[in-house]
């Protein structure tokens, strides 16, 4: 146990193997969800599986579980690999494995049995977020410790990234959920939703997000052979960042009397969040302009560049929402759940897919057990997804249109049973491709090979 603690890169697996895992619960969780929306009387004794207890167990479990987890490992792959040194301390980067997935696992534990603060997205209880603040420092003193011992002189972008997701998590977590107050994590009255909506938004745009980029900024240049386009332009996207994102929580909360200060604030920098993100897409495409076979054949960097596209829809909607004028339709209805799904599936979720397809054969040295089931993969959730997408749009406009109009909620229910009914068959094809993930990484760690993969082996020889 102690030489497993110790190997360079086990803490690194160890965080994508523990991501396909929690992928998997996240979807159940999901699909669960999906069917009581359908069919509200659904396994109706079972306590920790209502509906208001499965849903934030799948929200947090695919957000910090599956996407978090998964990212956070790829990142302690590419920084001490592009810093030319091994990480500082892989019994250190295993302390804050342990304490991360704690966190985690207080979703399933806790929420399912009632223990929650009751704050979208800032639902784990005290002791969950003392354990994730203690897995976020340790992380920034391995990876500083490590930086400092380098033997590379150029920090490359992905390095600025993934260091600076864990500054931004420390500083903004506690505040976010409101850490100073244990008995509740909330503060009273109207000014705990600016709190709430502080790492709400934060949560995807200071963690994920800038995450999901430097896994992308790692793995696209690789696969096409060639170097970044421009470092400058990296790097001017990564301050663009955090000068507009910080503060844009606000919109979610515009329909209520919070200070119209705050509410321009928050619409003006929603709708400048095109330049970082316009940057980020041009600097990828660019790098991969002269060699785009060798991008889209690669089963990795084809889950990453759909991703990226991903990020460009996320980030012309999400700004498109945030105008006060459209919210009025969009707002608090299943448009709002669509948007949330291809920013944290389609694009944190496919990045962090295609970087772990890519980086575990160099950290487990075996190569993936099946490149065709990464396909089957990709086919599934996309397949899945776009539909989701659709089938949440739609059902939004329709009860934005009706209850702007003055149609009461009751009325509108009957009419959305279709299009629930589509959202949870298309799950199928979500959880399904989440299974497929989490056995190809168990083959790969096996180190069985594909019979088909065997044959063609056999005949080259």
């Amino acid at each position: 146990m102690i030489n497993l603690i110790r190997k360079p890169q086990s803490a690194s697996l160890a965080f994508m193997v523990a991501g396909a895992v929690w992928f998997v619960v996240g979807a159940v969780y999901g699909m669960f969800s999906a069917i009581h929306l359908v069919a509200p009387e659904f396994l109706p004794h079972v306590a920790p599986l209502v509906f208001g207890r499965e849903r934030p167990v799948h929200v947090n479990t695919m957000l910090y579980g599956f996407v978090g987890t998964m990212l956070t490992g790829i990142g302690l792959h590419y920084v001490p690999a592009l810093l030319k040194t091994r990480l500082w301390s892989e019994p250190l980067g295993w302390v804050t494995f342990l304490f991360w997935n704690l966190t985690v696992l207080s979703g399933p534990l806790g929420f399912a049995f009632g223990f929650t603060q009751g704050r979208e997205y800032n639902e784990y209880v005290w002791l969950a977020d003392v354990s994730l603040v203690i897995a976020v420092l340790c992380m920034i003193v391995n990876v500083t410790l490590t930086i400092m011992n380098r033997r590379e002189p150029q920090l490359y972008v992905s390095i600025w990234y993934f260091v600076a997701t864990f500054l931004w998590t420390a500083c903004n977590y506690p505040l976010g959920n409101v850490m100073w107050h244990p008995a509740t994590g909330a503060m009273p009255g109207l000014i705990d939703s600016i709190f709430l909506w502080f790492w709400g938004h934060n949560l995807p745009g200071l963690l994920i997000t800038p995450l999901a980029t430097g896994a992308a900024y790692y793995v696209i240049p690789r696969v096409a052979k060639t170097p970044l386009n421009s470092h400058t332009l990296s790097l001017l996207g990564f301050w663009l960042l955090i000068a507009l994102y910080s503060h844009i929580g606000g919109h979610h909360v515009l329909q209520s009397p919070i200070p119209s200060w705050l509410k321009t604030i928050s619409v003006v920098d929603s709708i400048s969040m095109v330049l970082p993100v316009s940057i980020v897409v041009i600097n990828l495409w660019l790098t991969a302009r002269f060699v785009g076979g060798r991008v889209w054949s690669d089963p990795s960097a084809r889950l990453v560049m759909a991703g990226v596209i991903w990020y460009i829809v996320t980030c012309i909607q999400g700004p498109l929402q945030s105008l006060p004028f459209l919210q009025r339709v969009t707002h608090f209805n299943n448009w709002t759940i669509g948007h949330a799904h291809i920013a944290m599936l389609g694009f944190g979720g496919y990045i962090a897919l295609g970087a772990m397809w890519h980086t575990l054969p160099l950290v487990s040295g075996r190569p993936v057990y099946s490149k065709r089931l990464i396909n089957l993969q990709f086919g599934l959730l996309t397949f899945g997804l776009t539909g989701f997408f659709i089938v949440l749009t739609m059902a939004g406009l329709v009860q934005g249109t009706a209850w702007y109009n003055g149609e009461t909620v009751l009325r509108v229910l009957p009419q959305l049973i279709p299009f629930m009914v589509m959202r949870a068959a298309l799950g199928v094809f979500i959880l399904t491709a989440s299974i497929i993930g989490l056995f190809n990484v168990y083959m790969t760690l096996r180190g069985a090979r594909e019979p088909e993969t065997l044959r063609h082996l056999e005949e080259a020889t």
